[in-house]
């Protein structure tokens, strides 16, 4: 059985997947948009140190193992910064890897989708990430101005919806951004990659170099498809998204 979790951008809670996950539970499958360590709560950062992408990183291991365990095969979708823990997180969890160890269940499939895909020893980002983003003295970043937000985060919106997403991004911990990727899953999965081809956030260019850096390094080709959407299409394109994670779901159902 086939489950699917949604690993996030930064700053997005699980209410910017709702229409996705609606929509690709509605075809039976068990899918759920997580809510990282490193993004911070409506009401502002959490308490604490200010999380690494490494405890993002263990957070999704730790809802893999627990799916895996119950013998379910599991597609990670990984948007914009999400793709940092969701590739670290990988590591042990292949279905192959379980596999061999005697163990049911397992990663069988990355998708990015508009994502930051690090290198081997490179974090999510180095910015500069002003003016979009300051720090706090507390380590979380927040977003000083929400019509600059709701312009680059949200451009194929109204910019009234655009504002009104941008309201409800939260802080997300700065320190999760500049932690250097120390595992490379997309070398153990097979990766589909949907490039945002609207996207102000992170350019296409950028989305297609990544892709050609996984291809080198697993030597596998990426399954690649494309939206004409913005950063976030889980908002403005989400019947798009919806058709792209079951299609990817199917190809992996069928293996």
């Amino acid at each position: 059985m086939l489950s699917i979790l949604i690993v996030p951008a930064a700053s997005a809670l699980p209410l910017t997947y709702r229409m996705v996950v609606a929509g690709v539970s509605a075809h039976g499958y068990d899918i759920r948009a997580l809510h990282l360590p490193s993004i911070g709560l409506p009401k502002g950062p959490r308490p604490g140190k200010p999380p690494s992408m490494y405890d993002d990183a263990a957070y999704i291991s730790d809802q893999v193992t627990e799916l895996a365990n119950e013998g379910h095969d599991i597609l990670l979708i990984a948007h914009s910064y999400g793709g940092a823990p969701a590739t670290e997180a990988v590591n042990g969890l292949s279905k192959a890897e379980r596999k061999r160890e005697g163990k049911r269940g397992g990663i069988v499939g990355l998708a990015y989708m508009g994502s930051l895909v690090p290198g081997m020893g490179e974090p999510a980002s180095s910015g500069p990430w002003s003016p979009l983003m300051e720090i706090g003295e507390d380590g979380w970043f927040y977003y000083p101005d929400e019509k600059t937000t709701a312009k680059i985060f949200f451009s194929d919106l109204p910019l009234d919806q655009g504002l009104y997403w941008a309201s409800k991004m939260v802080r997300h911990s700065a320190a999760s951004f500049i932690s250097p990727l120390i595992y490379t899953g997309y070398r153990d999965v097979p990766v589909s990659y949907l490039i945002t081809e609207g996207d102000k956030s992170i350019p296409p260019r950028k989305q297609r170099s990544q892709i050609k850096m996984i291809e080198q390094a697993s030597g596998r080709r990426v399954d690649v498809s494309t939206t004409t959407a913005g950063h976030v299409p889980s908002l403005t394109a989400p019947s798009e998204v919806i058709n792209w994670i079951l299609a990817v779901a199917s190809k992996l159902d069928a293996k």
